[in-house]
């Protein structure tokens, strides 16, 4: 890359699954709106056909007049030309297919044990992990081999388990996880903030808290509005709204598999004293199943929903759909900012910027002095030229520690069984997910992984076989 009139010219960056129907015209449409970025963007994908419908939509983007980040889409044949002297990799791969997916979203029903997006905790993440790790070795390799200085930003899940084994594979690797689950709870305190004061249009940024936790089961223990401490006013308004709960502008919990009404971050607020910090549907799924997830009249009841593997093969077809009329040209992408960070990231890591933002990778800085220097924690980290520095959050309560280890524990087993093949390990994490302990009885469970693993064989290494 070239620096010059605080811009950064023939920026290099490699997009590992750069056939995504959906996140790569996020990141296409982000680029496009920052004048000060500019360079190439390698697209890679076992799927080379997808990336080159997207190299189509990228260039195409990029010539339109209004675009005023100018970047050049170029489809990589192999993984190792896509890396090749690349400044920062964009990692955002979907491990598997939907029908493995579906597999591990519905085949724990049969024994009562109910998921709202299994890609992360539960059956469905552990499934998912045995999955994406060793992908994830084979691209930590090439990256060692071929970009070993390079910024990595990932976004595929499971978060931690993807940066895990990032770092297990290559412990010199500059890795991290993107996430913008957090980006929505500050979004709930500034409508929350709106409506307590009458105040409008308040900027995302200036709602500051202080983030702890692991990706998806993530905490705020400090949140403030110019000077203003927001716990008391989340408790209030907790207490006047606990039954029906909030419904953001345009996000009406019952109109979207992806929204809620915030009833299960109410709940734990009064539980735990902290706010926690994603989506109800992910906090769901970390918690004992006989709780928010026992049923789907239970999950109704707290307002979010159940996301079934067949709205998302649905959706995919209308994504489908969609890239073969932006390859036509017959639609155009909307240039509006997405509200992601990964621009302001790559921004300050070029030295362009300094940004505090939430991030996840390994606590080796001990960020969160209780959890293990081994957990991959999310937090918040000063990102500067060519530097991320994690900032010290602070212990969790111990309450709230006792919710995340069965968690960190499992990331320990799922990592060492998706390395060795090892069953038993994975028998050893189903029965300590809170989701399925207590559920149902030991064979049962094991007969469960059995037929799990046997429904993703196909993506899974020899070992398994």
């Amino acid at each position: 890359m070239k620096y010059a009139d605080n811009k950064v010219t023939d920026l290099q960056i490699a997009y590992i699954g750069g056939g995504s129907r959906g996140w790569a015209w996020t990141f296409m449409t982000d680029l496009s709106m920052d004048d000060t970025l500019s360079g190439t963007i390698r697209l890679y994908d076992i799927d080379e056909k997808a990336a080159k419908s997207n190299e189509i939509i990228g260039n195409h983007l990029s010539s339109r007049p209004e675009a005023t980040g100018k970047w050049e889409y170029k489809t990589c044949p192999t993984i190792g030309e896509a890396l090749t002297g690349a400044d920062f990799v964009v990692i955002s791969i979907l491990p598997g297919t939907f029908d493995e997916m579906e597999s591990d979203v519905h085949l724990p029903e049969r024994l009562g044990i109910y998921q709202s997006v299994g890609d992360t905790a539960g059956p469905g993440g552990i499934i998912r992990a045995l999955r994406t790790i060793p992908m994830f070795v084979d691209i930590a390799e090439a990256i060692k081999k071929y970009s070993p200085k390079a910024w990595v930003i990932n976004y595929t899940n499971p978060m931690s388990l993807c940066v895990k084994t990032l770092y297990h594979v290559f412990p010199e690797i500059k890795a991290f996880g993107c996430c913008h689950e957090v980006f929505g709870t500050q979004k709930v305190l500034k409508g929350i903030c709106e409506e307590t004061f009458g105040l409008k249009d308040i900027d995302r940024h200036d709602i500051i808290v202080n983030v702890l936790g692991i990706n998806h089961f993530t905490w705020f223990d400090q949140a403030s509005y110019k000077g203003i401490d927001l716990f008391p006013v989340y408790k209030d308004f907790i207490d006047k709204h606990y039954e029906e709960g909030y419904n953001e502008p345009d996000k009406n919990w019952a109109n979207s598999s992806f929204n809620c009404a915030h009833r299960v971050k109410f709940d734990l607020f009064r539980r735990y004293g902290l706010i926690a910090a994603a989506g109800d549907r992910h906090l769901a799924e970390f918690m004992p199943g006989d709780e928010y997830l026992k049923d789907p009249e239970t999950v109704a009841s707290w307002k979010f929903g159940l996301t079934t593997v067949a709205w998302r093969k649905d959706d995919l077809q209308k994504r489908l759909a969609r890239s073969a009329r932006l390859v036509s040209g017959e639609e155009e992408i909307e240039l509006k900012p997405t509200g992601e960070e990964g621009i302001l990231l790559i921004r300050a890591l070029c030295g362009l910027d300094r940004v505090v933002s939430n991030v996840n990778i390994p606590n080796t800085a001990l960020q969160i002095p209780n959890l293990p220097a081994a957990a991959v924690v999310e937090t918040n980290a000063v990102f500067s030229r060519d530097s991320i520095k994690p900032l010290v959050a602070g212990a969790l309560p111990e309450a709230v520690k006792e919710l995340i280890m069965p968690h960190v524990e499992n990331h320990e087993y799922t990592l060492e069984a998706a390395l060795t093949c090892n069953k038993d390990l994975v028998y050893k994490a189903f029965l300590n997910d809170p989701q399925v302990k207590g559920r149902a009885d030991e064979a049962d469970v094991k007969k469960l992984v059995d037929d799990m693993i046997a429904n993703t064989l196909a993506y899974l290494p020899e070992g398994w076989k």
